[in-house]
């Protein structure tokens, strides 16, 4: 089986981690904190706003089951691409939005998509959505693994 790495920022990643779950051909997700430049940083490191990292979910798939444009797509109706640094009552910069690239072919797909979502005019405002090169993912604490399994959707505000 094949298996490719895709990594996105898009708010608190508990919705995020939940949404990307329930698509077919998603062979795991990990939460996580990537984009910054602290080592090994824990949640409270990243919400104090010095480390830089993006709160983010990393998505391995099949690529022969789910494409990579599928998964943009599940990204853009997920979250608001508009709003910088902020999703529904989160705010701060690690809960930008961010398409992480690990290939140039993804790179390529997410300048496509972004622009295909700015020219659609499904959105008022420009899309402030970040596309930069996949660094170092720090997996987060075990509590944050599938937290809303653990404790229901309803402590989460994304849409999926």
């Amino acid at each position: 089986m094949t298996e490719e790495k895709a990594t996105f920022g898009a708010g608190c990643f508990w919705g995020v981690q939940a949404a990307f779950d329930s698509v077919e051909g998603v062979i795991s997700t990990t939460v996580g904190y990537t984009g910054g430049t602290m080592d090994n940083p824990t949640y409270r490191d990243v919400c104090g706003h010095q480390t830089g990292h993006a709160e983010a979910v990393e998505v391995t798939f099949n690529p022969s089951i789910v494409s990579f444009e599928k998964l943009l797509e599940v990204f853009w109706n997920m979250h608001d691409p508009t709003t910088l640094n902020r999703q529904g009552p989160d705010v701060g910069d690690q809960y930008r939005s961010a398409i992480f690239y690990h290939t140039p072919e993804q790179r390529e797909k997410a300048e496509r998509s972004k622009s295909e979502q700015q020219a659609s005019g499904r959105f008022r405002n420009p899309i402030v959505t970040e596309i930069v090169p996949a660094g170092r993912f720090w997996r987060a604490e075990e509590y944050h693994q599938k937290y809303l399994v653990k404790h229901g959707r309803a402590s989460c505000h994304l849409r999926w």
